[in-house]
């Protein structure tokens, strides 16, 4: 009689739990540079779960913003937070690392038959607006097999708070001098020279409508949207062009701290693409709705169980198992 009693019980908590699950749905905002993944991930874990989660993709800024502000559940950025930025918060948070992916220069070159080399000096050059033609020798001297032409280059950048910028902006920052003392780095600066296109998709849209355009776009966006990107000359002086496997190389034999925050452009390593970076999901650690953190930690353990094996087909990068293990630990936190 007792035995049957447990068992009883036992069901009852499960499909209570279940239940409390299934009528749960979590709010977030954020970053467009992970958006094709966490659209895959949120649907299939709907199907198995039957927790709804919906998904902003504004940009990174405002998806701090959007947490800072309480209207959102959780935040997505692919720039890791600072002191300050903690601090202005007003709460306590876990960045998870999700992905890797990299930022590409994508262009728009007619009559151009091989990929364009860049060299940091290049980009950098173009992006302060001292580089403004296609046939500047700072490119020719790089691409001696291609024709490069007489034409102006058109400047494309974010027009609102972006992750993908802090990524870009960041390595601009260690590759040029003047870039980090006269621009810097942040998910929104004030640009020197160029046109504004709202996230990955609106800087992908204004690239393949201007003739002459280069523009910064997460990997998969180009792949999308059919543009060229070419390879950048990395910190061991190799051009490499993005992909999973160089990818996956800017994050090996980084030391990543126990709060995860970590940067990987400029990475050393023959084969490393330098314009790399992780992805984060910015949970609080103090939740008021049970069903709402019961579902966050599902979640959080169902990416690292089911998730991450479906990022490579979406040309992302897995997160390193030693990193996956430091989460795992970390979900424990939150309460």
């Amino acid at each position: 009689m007792i035995r049957k009693m447990l068992v009883c019980a036992v069901l009852f908590l499960t499909n209570f739990t279940a239940a409390s699950l299934a009528q749960t749905s979590l709010n977030a905002a954020g970053a467009t540079f992970p958006y094709p993944i966490y659209s895959k991930w949120f649907n299939e874990f709907a199907k198995s779960n039957g927790v709804q989660i919906n998904y902003q993709s504004i940009g990174s800024g405002g998806g701090i913003q959007q947490l800072h502000s309480g209207t959102v559940d959780f935040g997505a950025s692919d720039m890791p937070l600072n002191d300050q930025q903690l601090k202005d918060l007003g709460k306590s948070i876990i960045q998870f690392p999700t992905v890797l992916g990299s930022v590409v220069p994508a262009y728009s070159v007619q009559g151009v038959t091989g990929e364009i080399k860049f060299t940091p000096e290049a980009l950098a050059g173009i992006y302060l607006g001292k580089i403004t033609k296609w046939n500047d020798k700072a490119l020719t001297s790089a691409n001696p097999g291609l024709k490069l032409p007489d034409q102006d280059i058109v400047v494309v950048h974010r027009s609102d708070g972006s992750g993908t910028t802090f990524v870009w902006t960041d390595y601009l920052c260690k590759v040029s001098p003047e870039w980090k003392s006269t621009v810097g780095s942040n998910t929104s600066v004030k640009w020197p020279v160029g046109l504004g296109g709202k996230g990955n998709e609106g800087v992908a849209g204004v690239i393949s409508q201007q003739p002459g355009a280069l523009g910064y776009v997460e990997l998969i966006y180009a792949l999308q949207n059919k543009i060229p990107f070419g390879p950048v000359k990395n910190a061991s002086g190799t051009f490499v062009k993005a992909s999973l496997d160089t990818t996956t190389k800017a994050a090996a034999g980084t030391k990543v701290p126990p709060d995860f925050r970590v940067s990987i452009t400029n990475a050393s390593g023959k084969d490393a693409y330098p314009v790399s970076s992780f992805t984060y999901l910015l949970v609080p650690t103090q939740w008021q709705n049970q069903g709402k953190k019961d579902a966050m930690v599902k979640f959080l353990t169902w990416m690292l169980d089911h998730g991450e094996p479906m990022v490579t087909a979406l040309d992302y990068a897995p997160l390193p198992k030693q990193v996956a293990e430091m989460e795992r630990a970390k979900i424990k936190e939150i309460r």
